[in-house]
């Protein structure tokens, strides 16, 4: 790790929800648990105006805190859910969502399957870009991961964040599939290492954040055996 590259910060994930009530106490004590930067929610379809208050229950819990809150598309219901800006998936959801979001709102780009979109989307004003993301995030057509189910292999997820770091300035985001994919994602100089839905099925509960920040802030000693 470049010494000068700060420690990462952690971006939760949700899964996809349906009550949002029900998870408020998991995510309070995620949020206690470990240096946030952000929520990524994802929320499962219902109608507009339940969607929004679905958004806005959340808000309250993790904007208090001074995280910021994205929502996983939907970019069309940010401002009035009070969210903070959306994560688009895909260059074509991107550029439909700009309009919508920019200037005030942040918009983050994924789903990037080739240097050439990554870059794409950097130089039309995305906020961050993440790579390394599972299929679920991914759009339903094209793109590497989509054919065999899986995400990119980690070494080529590492590549990509090495590439980018060293020549851009956007912020990236490393996904990472497990605890152990953590430190090397930060070694890597991912600015920020997303935790997904292992954090939420983990044994440890909330202390599995805990355990990823510790994983941030000495990358090459977790790395060791």
């Amino acid at each position: 790790m470049n010494p000068q590259h700060p420690t990462p910060r952690l971006y939760l994930v949700t899964p996809p929800l349906g009550d949002t009530a029900a998870f408020v106490r998991e995510l309070s004590a995620a949020l206690e648990a470990g240096d946030i930067a952000a929520v990524l929610l994802r929320l499962e379809d219902a109608d507009e105006r339940t969607l929004i208050n679905r958004a806005k229950s959340v808000a309250a819990i993790v904007q208090r805190r001074d995280v910021a809150l994205l929502l996983d598309g939907r970019a069309e219901i940010v401002a009035r859910a009070g969210a903070d800006g959306a994560h688009l998936s895909g260059i074509a959801a991107f550029e439909a969502a700009l309009p919508t979001l920019k200037p005030d709102r942040i918009a983050g780009a994924g789903s990037l399957v080739s240097r050439d979109d990554a870059m794409v989307t950097g130089e039309r004003g995305a906020d961050y870009v993440m790579f390394g993301e599972p299929p679920a995030f991914r759009p339903p057509q094209g793109g590497e991961g989509l054919a065999t189910g899986r995400r990119p292999p980690l070494d080529a997820v590492l590549e990509r964040i090495a590439w980018w770091a060293e020549l851009f300035q956007p912020p990236c985001i490393g996904y990472a599939a497990d605890l152990e994919e953590v430190g090397a994602l930060a070694q890597a100089q991912a600015d920020f290492v997303a935790l997904g839905d292992w954090v939420w099925t983990h044994a440890q509960g909330p202390a599995a954040v805990a355990a990823a920040s510790g994983r941030l802030a000495a990358p090459a000693a977790a790395a060791q055996p």
